[in-house]
């Protein structure tokens, strides 16, 4: 991966500011990984910026991990960002929804209406891959905030409600709110229409007969389960890092345990290393995982990036602030290496060999007993 270090991508940092066509031509020079790294490692407001200058951001913006890309569209502002949502991902696309559409686990019905409408800007393929890769459930929430639909009865002395609109002669949608033009959703439900009718149908059905609550229910299923993809625990499990230890347990070190033994997944978050010693890291767990080995520093860095998101969630902080991913990086850290240094003191270990003994969330827990113990000492 590339570093911001790396002298190429200061040059151009410079060249946005000084020269922007010197920017773009020297950022088609570097490679789409470098691309990536660029964008991402830019100041979250200065990131649209770049992605304009690229002389191809359908190819950089894909590659963009999916909270990185939700962070650099809402310091935009959805509404000046369709042109980005154009590239984006169906599976981009629902994260950023997963992230930010909620409130706790109910569904954040302003967040949700902001995504869509400006879906709704982008062309109509990229429209249709994106409403076509959320989960029905929230469609169909989405659309039972935005509009009252009728089926035509076969009463001949039927008559629709004012201002209606029908696509077909069978159903007929009205605005819920005053004032709403429903130009969205007007949009969305003629491109169903037109190029999946079953699922139009089956939208249409779902506003006038489905339960919130049981809509909500799965929506939240499906969307728990993603979040585990992502590296994000529920929160009830989340919590057990701050679970209560005895003051017999806080040394302990289990003998069954494997605590490198960590599987790699997709991250959400672009985080290319961990702080290094040397490199301004003070805290003790970012020293003692550079004195791992190759492989061992590779899975202590997902076993720390996993610690961190249990604190994320546990802590209730917004998936999709970009701030909190630095905040429960440094809270992590903090505690880990409380806990570190506890049990490498106590049972007369390095920390190198802690750190190949004691899972770094059971480190994270014993530090925040310590923090308790004192506290109330």
């Amino acid at each position: 991966m590339v570093e911001t270090r790396d002298p190429q991508i200061r040059r151009i940092f410079e060249l946005v500011r000084a020269d922007p066509p010197a920017a773009t031509q020297a950022m088609g020079e570097l490679s789409l990984d470098a691309q990536v790294a660029l964008v991402c490692e830019a100041p979250h407001p200065r990131r649209a910026e770049l992605l304009g200058l690229l002389p191809a951001p359908e190819q950089v913006i894909p590659r963009i991990p999916a909270a990185e890309l939700c962070f650099t569209i809402k310091a935009l502002g959805l509404a000046d960002a369709p042109w980005i949502l154009e590239y984006a991902t169906p599976e981009q696309v629902v994260a950023c929804i997963d992230l930010d559409g909620w409130s706790g686990s109910s569904p954040d019905h302003q967040s949700l209406q902001a995504w869509f409408d400006a879906l709704s800007e982008t062309g109509s393929e990229a429209f249709l891959r994106s409403i076509r890769a959320v989960d029905p459930e929230v469609l169909s929430l989405h659309l039972r905030r935005r509009i009252e639909v009728e089926l035509k009865p076969s009463d001949d002395d039927w008559e629709p409600a004012p201002g209606s609109q029908t696509l077909e002669g069978q159903f007929y949608f009205s605005a819920r709110n005053d004032g709403d033009d429903l130009a969205s959703i007007s949009r969305m439900l003629h491109l169903l229409f037109t190029h999946h009718y079953w699922f139009y149908f089956r939208m249409m059905q779902s506003t006038i007969w489905e339960l919130d609550s049981d809509n909500e229910e799965w929506a939240l299923r499906w969307r728990t389960g993603r979040l585990e993809d992502l590296g994000f625990p529920p929160w009830e499990e989340s919590m057990g890092i701050y679970g209560h230890l005895r003051p017999d347990q806080l040394s302990a070190i289990a003998g069954d345990t494997h605590p490198l033994d960590v599987q790699e997944w997709k991250m959400p978050v672009w985080i290319p290393s961990l702080p290094a010693a040397g490199a301004g890291a003070e805290s003790l767990v970012f020293q003692t995982i550079a004195q791992l080995e190759d492989g061992e520093r590779q899975a202590c860095f997902y076993a720390f990036i996993a610690t961190a998101n249990k604190v994320a969630v546990a802590d209730r902080m917004s998936l999709s602030d970009a701030e909190a991913t630095p905040r429960a990086i440094e809270k992590a850290a903090r505690f880990i290496s409380d806990g570190l240094a506890f049990i490498a003191s106590e049972n007369g270990l390095d920390p190198v060999e802690v750190l190949r003994r004691v899972r770094l969330d059971r480190l994270f827990r014993v530090g925040t007993n310590l923090k308790t113990n004192r506290t109330e000492a």
